[in-house]
């Protein structure tokens, strides 16, 4: 196989962070392309330093490259200056490891985790030297797949991936491996092999389905065939403890967000944050057996050089014996240094004094808690049970171990939102940089404010966002009332990004010509605030007859078909929309891990019995875990019901 090399290297001098586009980072394969052997090239389509620590390609990377009949390389987006000179002296989208075209790979496999990059996978596919659009590549051309949590509406991007994969990916990869195996794909009728990857179950062939539109709106979505399922269903691992991947992560060679090492202890949650996309799709619970946890950490601390770990999920103050956990890694003889540990996603009812005094022996960094809502009424619609108590108690908890910036994130623009619960926003910040002041003279506490997109696959995909300006509105509230305290900042994610994020999260797959000509109209890394340019997005949506109002500020009723349905994430949609009334109502209701089922369908789905712990839940907040549930009197199992 030809390598790049040498015109790339020529390259190198006149860009920014050359380092970018070199490989050669610890832990990097060295993988030899070879007949009967499927190439896959895992693109991350952002900058390097942003996609790198990425866990999912990481993940897939080292599994496939642990197969004989399978190589991984990786490539991410380019930046601007770089991208510009390779256009320039025609070099092609190539891989990290050994520098080979893009174009020569078998697979080219995209991670979607945000919607605003979505321009830029369309420029990778394009620089790769394939053309765009799927319904024009045949067996001379890579597939062109993709996975992570946009794909739960794979719909505006349907036009230019060939294949989508839902859910986990740690064993669907190999089952399409095999396939592609079977039908190589430079060698195999395309029609053929894509019909082949849609018999994979958590596979998503879009040209073997077809929109169908009744008054200008979307009205369902339908194979094309008999064979093809009416529903796709997600991909779920039932055990973590049988994919302990990465298991040499990557170290860089550049800086990196995120540079630390990191290790997964459970996937999914069962908190039923009604906004949350991420706890909705990735039910049920799974936890990563603790003593795997920690020799992951070991073999990872020994391996990469790190003297920070990051325990990831998405609540990881619920990990069963979390302050063990922590105790142990910090106190580890084992560790020829001192090791500080980070916790993200920090639920304030799961955090209490004894986790602050484990994680602040070493470093300590700032703390980040997410109340979300202003107010308890704001926090019983979107069903984050949290009082202002148990915030107050978690920032006590923090300042009282030595902690001197604290960040809080909140949501606005949530459904049936008021000024007094944005005002909240305020008050509780107010509120938290005087429990910071009781112990030190100098603090800082950060309200971070974010719109809300509703997001597919939630109780909320059928709420109309609000719009720019009342969006705008509301920062200008909590500006003015939030000026003059000493202490406390406001940070803000920007309106207009916010109704571009809206555009592509619930568009269907009339979205892609949306999404091609802003593309074509130079709009890339619209996720970085230097090149987002709102008048891309609206100047397209009129050429397709589109609006911000149609696409993005409307309220969807229950029987309007929606550009997902035929995308299961395992969650039954009678059991969304109870969810959705119930918000509307200002009902909150409790963690499954503490009441009977409420049938959401993720356990059953996944063939998994609900279990619900027979103890009480731990002080600190009526959801709150922090317990093994096996000690608890719960049935020991490694699924834990949703709370559905």
């Amino acid at each position: 196989m030809d390598t790049l090399w040498p015109e790339v290297e020529a390259l190198l001098a006149g860009v920014e962070k050359p380092a970018r586009y070199i490989g050669m980072e610890q832990g990097a394969a060295a993988p030899v392309h070879a007949e009967g052997v499927v190439s896959w090239l895992l693109c991350y389509p952002d900058t390097y330093e942003i996609g790198l620590p990425n866990q999912g390609l990481q993940i897939l990377y080292g599994i496939l490259n642990e197969r004989s009949d399978a190589l991984a390389e990786r490539t991410y987006a380019p930046w601007v200056d770089m991208e510009a000179a390779m256009r320039a002296a025609r070099v092609p989208l190539f891989s990290l490891e050994n520098h080979v075209a893009a174009a020569d790979f078998d697979v080219l496999a995209f991670n979607l985790s945000a919607e605003l990059v979505y321009t830029n996978v369309v420029n990778l596919v394009d620089l790769a030297g394939l053309p765009i659009h799927a319904a024009e590549r045949d067996e001379r051309f890579p597939l062109v797949v993709a996975g992570g949590h946009c794909t739960f509406n794979p719909e505006p991007l349907a036009d230019f991936v060939d294949a989508f994969v839902l859910g986990d990916g740690e064993e669907v990869v190999g089952e399409i491996n095999d396939v592609l195996a079977a039908h190589p794909p430079r060698h195999t009728d395309r029609r053929a092999v894509l019909a082949a990857l849609a018999q994979v179950p958590g596979v998503y062939v879009p040209s073997l389905y077809a929109p169908r539109y009744e008054g200008g709106r979307l009205a369902g979505i339908e194979p094309l065939s008999a064979g093809v399922p009416d529903v796709v269903e997600k991909r779920t691992i039932s055990d973590l403890a049988e994919w302990p991947y990465p298991r040499r992560q990557l170290v860089p060679v550049t800086e990196v967000v995120h540079d630390r090492l990191n290790v997964e202890v459970f996937r999914g949650c069962t908190r039923g944050c009604r906004f949350c996309q991420a706890g909705m799709i990735t039910r049920p619970v799974r936890e990563r057996p603790a003593a795997q946890v920690l020799d992951m950490v070991r073999e990872g601390l020994e391996w990469s050089g790190y003297d920070e770990v990051t325990l990831t999920s998405l609540s990881t103050a619920d990990f069963s014996d979390i302050e063990d956990t922590v105790r142990t890694i910090v106190e580890d003889p084992a560790h020829s240094k001192q090791v500080s540990v980070s916790l993200p996603s920090l639920r304030v009812d799961a955090f209490t004094v004894g986790t602050a005094a484990q994680i602040q022996q070493v470093r300590r960094t700032g703390l980040t808690f997410a109340p979300e809502g202003g107010t308890w009424r704001m926090r019983q619609v979107i069903n984050k049970l949290i009082r202002e108590e148990d915030l107050y108690a978690a920032v006590d908890a923090a300042f009282s171990q030595g902690w001197r910036r604290v960040k809080l994130y909140f949501l606005i623009g949530l459904p049936t939102e008021t000024d007094e619960d944005t005002l909240g926003i305020a008050e509780l910040g107010r509120r938290c940089v005087e429990i910071g002041h009781s112990y030190h003279r100098s603090v800082t506490v950060t309200a971070s404010v974010g719109g809300f997109v509703p997001k597919p696959q939630t109780p909320f995909q059928w709420f109309g966002q609000d719009t720019i300006a009342e969006l705008r509105r509301k920062i200008n509230l909590l500006r003015d009332a939030t000026r003059g305290v000493r202490g406390l900042t406001l940070r803000w994610h920007e309106p207009e990004a916010t109704a571009v994020e809206g555009i592509a999260s619930r568009g269907d797959r009339r979205t892609g010509a949306v999404i091609e000509r802003v593309w074509r109209a130079g709009g890339t890394f619209q996720e970085w605030s230097e090149h987002f340019d709102l008048g891309l997005w609206t100047d397209a949506l009129a050429a397709e007859g589109l609006s911000l109002d149609e696409a993005v500020y409307r309220d969807r009723d229950e029987h309007e078909a929606l550009a997902w349905d035929h995308i299961s994430a395992g969650l039954h949609r009678d059991f969304l929309w109870t969810d959705w009334l119930d918000a509307l109502a200002e009902a909150g209701v409790e963690d499954c891990r503490w009441t009977p089922c409420y049938d959401c369908g993720a356990c059953t789905g996944a063939g998994v019995e609900h279990v619900v712990a027979s103890a009480v839940p731990p002080a600190g907040g009526s959801q709150g875990t922090g317990q093994d549930l096996s000690s608890a009197g719960a049935v020991p199992v490694r699924f834990v019901g949703a709370r559905s």
